[in-house]
């Protein structure tokens, strides 16, 4: 019978008692590793601590930790109950945690031990909300009898309710189904060619959509393993790698940069890498270097938490470019379309748009948010929000968000275009540009940079070396110079706040 739910996956692999799951490190660098039959007794001991908290099919359950084992344990003791998770970043803060748990209609909270406090605060107004942290829980677990049996899971079922960074407005709650699950772990395990050899580097955190959906269930598809680090550290990446044997990691374009910046480990050309693949724009000139020094191929895709299945990814074994998002995948179809709707040619910028079903290939909607929903998700089309360019290879390059299009005495200015020259400027380490109210011209263009820590900064030279690169409508009027960018938990510049900041200054 054909699994139905992760943690159907799971099990169907538990028969083999030598066949690992995942290995765990530590903060101390220590590891414990388990076996996919030990992961589902684990999983069976924790699905009984829920049902006896009064969790079941359709409650929802609350989870504020960093990686760890009880991460999966839980997720997956979940989906056995029919229960549904909704994780959330441990650096939240008690306001932010009173809108998750209150949005989602938790039941029950699963705290790491040392972030209780900040949960207890926000569900001081929630009535019914009970807490429990994990050293509570690990008591619990450990003398818990296995549950017994499967609940009869439908590919329908909510598997999850994973909230958006919400860089301009309150995070909405992204509704997955288990079919999500399955459909995304199928594709990513296709276009990567994983198999039961392969093992994922995990450091991004589990709450969020990638490592869940590209490392954990493209694994368990093809009941391969995960090496799982508490949080990504740029100093240790490169030994984490070597040291868990791994052959596929995921990262985002700020943490190759920090790691670029840390001094190359003696044995980082030792990784068994097969490939990185990375969201976000960097440079060619850092994607062949992190190359190098890794041995790795450094594969850039596309997704976001709605869109579920990667909509673009660069091959692994075809040409690969960094600058593109890649091509569409197999039975992904994608429109780029004009602001009236209308498909435009290749090599001009459109609104980008995904072919899927919800539930199934795209996400199910947003919880509780109506018209967020009709708006986003219309005639089986998914709005992305972000303006993209194909060109006659048919490799997708992205553009802009349509929000951060900068609007320039009539003309559309793309942000991300301004970034990338500036990016490649050899005394930057990283940029933002943002539009700012100008009353001549609409708006200003502002580029927030970080320098590199080796090169001496000189805003006149940058400011040449852009105009000998772009239009003179699309030149910065001026570069500010900051420590760092502000960014969501998943790497996502904090533009609204930079453009908050700049209101502020100008007052």
């Amino acid at each position: 019978m054909r699994p139905t739910s992760p943690v159907a996956l799971l099990a169907a692999y538990a028969d083999d008692p030598e066949r690992i799951f995942a290995t765990f490190e530590n903060d101390k660098q220590k590891t414990s590793t388990v076996t996919y039959a030990a992961e589902l007794d684990r999983v069976r001991r924790a699905a009984s601590v829920l049902a006896n908290a009064g969790v079941s099919h359709g409650k929802r359950v609350h989870l504020h930790m960093e990686n760890c084992q009880e991460f999966l344990d839980l997720w997956f003791a979940c989906n056995l109950l029919g229960a549904i998770m909704v994780p959330t970043n441990p650096l939240s803060s008690p306001a932010e945690l009173t809108h998750f748990i209150g949005d989602s209609g938790a039941m029950l909270s699963v705290v790491q031990t040392n972030l209780e406090s900040n949960v207890r605060k926000a569900v001081a107004d929630l009535p019914g909300v009970k807490v429990i942290n994990l050293t509570q829980w690990n008591k619990s677990r450990i003398s818990a009898k296995p549950f017994k049996g499967f609940l009869k899971a439908l590919g329908s079922d909510l598997a999850a309710i994973l909230y958006t960074s919400g860089t301009t407005s309150l995070p909405k709650g992204v509704l997955i189904t288990n079919e999500n699950y399955l459909a995304v772990g199928h594709a990513s395990a296709a276009h990567y060619g994983i198999t039961a050899d392969d093992r994922w580097l995990v450091v991004l955190p589990f709450f969020h959509a990638n490592a869940q959906y590209y490392c954990t269930m493209s694994a368990l598809i093809k009941g391969a393993s995960i090496a799982v680090m508490p949080r990504f550290s740029a100093t240790l990446w490169g030994a984490q790698a070597v040291r868990h044997k791994a052959t596929c990691a995921s990262l985002f374009a700020a943490p190759i940069r920090m790691i670029l910046a840390n001094p190359e480990g003696p044995d980082d050309h030792k990784a068994t890498l097969r490939f990185v693949m990375f969201a976000q724009s960097i440079g060619t000139a850092q994607a062949e270097e992190f190359e190098r020094r890794f041995d790795t191929l450094l594969l850039h895709g596309y997704g976001m938490t709605e869109t579920v299945i990667p909509p673009t990814l660069n091959p692994v074994s075809d040409e690969r470019r960094y600058d593109s998002m890649g091509r569409a995948l197999p039975d992904v179809q994608l429109r780029l379309v004009d602001d009236k709707g209308d498909d435009v040619p290749d090599g001009t910028p459109g609104n980008l748009l995904v072919r899927g079903v919800m539930g199934e290939t795209i996400a199910a909607g947003y919880l509780g948010r109506r018209e967020a929903t009709s708006e986003t998700f219309v005639g089986g089309w998914l709005h992305t929000g972000d303006v993209a360019r194909r060109d006659t290879d048919g490799f997708y390059y992205f553009v802009d968000r349509t929000k951060d299009m900068i609007k320039r005495a009539g003309e559309n200015v793309s942000a991300g275009e301004i970034e990338r020259v500036v990016n490649d400027h050899p005394s930057v380490f990283e940029c933002a540009a943002v539009g700012v109210p100008d009353a001549m011209r609409d708006e200003a263009i502002v580029v927030y940079v970080v320098p590199n820590a080796d090169t001496t900064f000189d805003a006149d030279a940058l400011m040449e070396w852009c105009r000998e690169r772009m239009s003179k409508f699309k030149v910065p009027q001026e570069f500010v110079v900051l420590e760092e960018l502000p960014r969501t938990s998943v790497g996502k510049i904090r533009k609204q706040e930079l453009r908050d900041s700049r209101a502020q200054a100008k007052k």
